[in-house]
């Protein structure tokens, strides 16, 4: 029989007494308490032995979160600064002390540390291709919600503009950013009332980008947006990198070509929709 639907969520307690760790781990201290070797003193070093394919470099992320998981314990770290640009096997973070004081807690700080360091590292390769274009995170609906607040971190840390996440701000100090979803657009059933009622609602709280790509053709809507908004239009988003009409790069392109006519050059184009390194490299906006 199944139970009421609850979300599997370690507490903060369980993670700093040790309880979220491997049960390797939970034998090794019982096996070290029982032969008398509590009084060991080891040193841990944490690097990267390996990146993936093609990846020279990374950017280190998550020390805050391991220094409160490690926090309280009769324990000395080093660590190099958050946002540190490091190569394989570079020496990244020492821990000095008694090796049962630290060997439930391996587990939840490496896990901290490639988490965050992976997103961190991911960011700020999309950044350097971008350049001086903005990079917002929205990778959120594609985690746990557990780690919400970690990731956007993590990207911040890792050279993103800003992030969407709403509880970055209470936690973070982050003021969340973001356009609309397609939802909006279909629960109104007819986008120019969408557009409208946005801009009406919140364009003295954030710029007013249209999502031209639910009905019809990127550039149709494009302008349908900009005649309906004019100056309050501060920009467009297409949210087909995929798209089902070829590159979009091509889509970019002819959006731009089709406002520019219209009298419309200042507005901007947002591109947005798992977009990935190559594929960012190709777009000039």
């Amino acid at each position: 029989m199944v139970g009421e639907p609850k979300l599997y969520v370690p507490s903060v307690e369980e993670i700093l007494s040790g309880e979220a760790t491997d049960i390797y781990f939970y034998r090794t201290k019982i096996l070290v308490e029982k032969y008398g070797l509590s009084d060991v003193r080891v040193r841990m070093q944490v690097h990267a032995y390996s990146l993936p394919k093609g990846y020279e470099w990374a950017v280190f992320s998550g020390l805050e979160e391991a220094l409160a998981i490690l926090k309280g314990r009769p324990l000395t770290v080093y660590s190099v600064p958050e946002g540190t640009v490091f190569r394989r096997k570079y020496p990244l973070m020492l821990i000095e002390g008694r090796f049962i004081d630290m060997v439930l807690l391996e587990t939840a700080y490496l896990g901290v540390l490639r988490f965050a360091t992976s997103i961190a590292t991911k960011t700020a390769r999309i950044k350097k291709v971008a350049g001086d274009k903005q990079v917002l995170f929205f990778g959120l609906r594609a985690l746990h919600p557990a780690v919400f607040i970690s990731a956007d971190r993590a990207s911040y840390i890792g050279g993103a503009d800003a992030v969407s996440g709403m509880l970055s701000e209470k936690y973070l100090g982050l003021k969340p950013r973001g356009t609309m979803p397609h939802a909006l657009i279909v629960v109104f059933g007819d986008q120019r009332r969408a557009w409208q009622a946005f801009a009406d609602t919140f364009e003295h709280e954030t710029p007013v980008i249209a999502l031209v790509d639910t009905y019809y053709d990127e550039r149709v809507e494009s302008l349908m947006a900009a005649e309906l908004l004019g100056k309050r239009l501060y920009g467009v988003r297409l949210d087909t990198p995929g798209s089902r009409r070829g590159r979009m790069r091509d889509i970019v392109e002819e959006v731009r070509w089709a406002l520019k006519r219209a009298g419309y050059g200042d507005v901007k184009i947002v591109v947005s929709g798992g977009l990935m390194r190559p594929r960012l490299g190709s777009l000039e906006m």
